[in-house]
């Protein structure tokens, strides 16, 4: 093999394999940076933090809307389990849990839950006794992030929800 051939080789190689590595681990390091900032850089962990109401100059979550009132509560169920509630809201609200890959691995909302949301999740070693009745989300991964969403295109409907929210838990078991 000449001298440019293998050049080539080595430089395609390098470049499929970083390509590779920056596609697998943009995931983990994106939502990384989204618990650090979520959990106020760790302080706040397996508790809800509530966004305060949306304006113009909002930018905490990607283009938020303003009509919602948005919580979030980033999770360590690396050796516990952690209960997650979203109490009854009378117009459209979703709970959405994410894995520290930013997969998606479990969505509810009020259509479905009409009552609300009571919610055990747990980690990928998890082998304990789990209840009945409740749903039971497999988080793939020891920490991730919970999102709540509830309708509140006003300031009453804002308030409303708002008070609402302070009763909902996250909180290791």
């Amino acid at each position: 093999m000449n001298r440019w051939a293998r050049r080539f080789l080595i430089a395609t190689t390098a470049a499929v394999v970083g390509h590779a590595a920056i596609i697998l681990a943009a995931p983990y390091v994106l939502m990384t940076g989204a618990m650090k900032r979520v959990s106020r850089d760790g302080a706040r962990i397996n508790t809800w933090v509530h966004a305060p109401r949306t304006t113009e100059a909002s930018r905490t979550i990607v283009r938020p809307s303003p009509d919602l009132a948005y919580s979030a509560c980033v999770l360590d169920v690396g050796s516990r389990p952690v209960r997650v509630t979203a109490a009854r809201w009378h117009d459209y609200m979703s709970v959405s849990v994410f894995a520290a890959n930013s997969d998606n691995v479990f969505v509810a909302n009020d259509r479905n839950h009409p009552r609300g949301i009571d919610l055990l999740i747990v980690g990928p070693g998890f082998a304990g006794t789990l209840p009945a009745g409740r749903d039971v989300v497999r988080l793939p991964s020891a920490r991730g992030i919970v999102l709540t969403r509830r309708l509140a295109p006003t300031a009453a409907a804002f308030k409303a929800a708002d008070d609402a929210r302070r009763g909902d838990i996250c909180a290791a078991t």
